[in-house]
This record gives structure tokens, sequence and C-alpha cells, in this order.
């Protein structure tokens, strides 16, 4: 692998019960973290692609880890999100980095689709930092049943020459939906908004 990975953690948030009421199929969440070092830490350097060929490596292999902790097939998947957090050593462009350019075709191909944009948090902070994860439906951005998050944090990262990367993917939306708009048998998934 490209990155050097310090630790990796896998977590699934499944919820029950809502407002007294049985959900039923649970809502699933499912977070793979990553925690990378950050080879260019206490420097400034103008070429970025090492990292944006780590955020491709860790796109495709966080998605993979995600979608068997939901003990799915990726193209069941329904909503996604992506996260990073820069130790203070860094800098935020290093987190938009892995991110942006290349991270998110392996995670498409993974999910056996993926025509919304993957929404995106970045942030920098140091041990403990926590980061909200924010999520949408993969196919329709529209589809106000699925803008939801969850939140990712690691005790003991990101250190001060460290990035902690996150992929978050749902097997389903929030539970109880009550406020309009596309719903999920309406997707067209074309382009990516309807």
């Amino acid at each position: 692998m490209k990155s050097d990975i310090r630790k990796i953690v896998v977590t699934v948030e499944e919820t029950h019960r809502e407002s007294g009421k049985t959900v039923n199929p649970v809502t699933r969440k499912a977070a793979a973290i990553a925690v990378i070092a950050n080879p260019f830490a206490g420097k400034f350097v103008g070429d970025l692609t090492p990292l944006m060929d780590i955020g491709e490596e860790l796109g495709g292999y966080l998605t993979k880890k995600a979608v068997e902790a939901l003990g799915i097939e990726g193209g069941k998947a329904e909503s996604y999100g992506k996260a990073a957090i820069v130790g203070e050593g860094g800098e935020l462009e290093h987190a938009a980095a892995i991110l942006h350019p290349k991270l998110g075709k392996p995670v498409r191909e993974v999910l056996s689709k993926g025509a919304a944009l993957i929404p995106s948090a970045k942030k920098m902070g140091g041990i403990g930092t926590p980061v909200d994860v924010p999520l949408g439906h993969k196919d329709a951005a529209f589809v106000r049943s699925h803008f939801d998050g969850m939140e990712v944090r690691i005790a003991d990262a990101p250190r001060a020459n460290e990035i902690l990367v996150a992929i978050v993917v749902t097997d389903s939306g929030r539970p109880f939906p009550r406020v309009g708009g596309l719903q999920k048998h309406e997707i067209k998934g074309e382009d990516g908004l309807r």
C-alpha cells in the first residue's frame, strides 16, 4: 500500500428504536477509518500527488471494509460520506488532496454506482478530535430521507504527523423520515440529483 497505516477502525451503528417505536428493519451505518502517516507533516510541499494517490487507494479499501461490516453487497448500499482530520503538523489542503481528486472513483466501483457527489468534511485537530461525516444518498442528492451524518472519533488520533480518513456507508436512510422530497423508489440515478 502507498499509505503508511497505523490503525484501522471499523464500527457499525444500528438503530433499533426511535421515539418509542421499533425500527424494522433496523437502520445501519458503518464507518471504516484509517489513521495514516502524513508524509508532508511539518513542511510545505507544492505537489500533493502522493496524497491524491493515497486517497485513491484508501477509497476502495475503506469502502470494502464498511460494506463488509454491514454484511451487504456494495450495490445494496444506499448512502455515503467521507471525512478527514489532519493533525497539527499538516495542513487542511492535505485532507483535500486525499478526499477529492481520486478517492471517489474506487468508492463508486465498490458500491456499483454512485451518481451523486460524495458529501465530505475536513478539519484540523489533535488526538481525539471528532468529525461528523455528512451522508447523502449515493445516486440522488435530493432524497431527503438520507440526509444524515455519523460522528467518528479515535481516542489516540490523529497525532501531529497523521491524517485520519473515514468512509461511511449505510444500508438505509434515517428511521421514520417525514420531511417529504424525492422518495427512494422514485430515483432515476442519472444526474446525481434525482
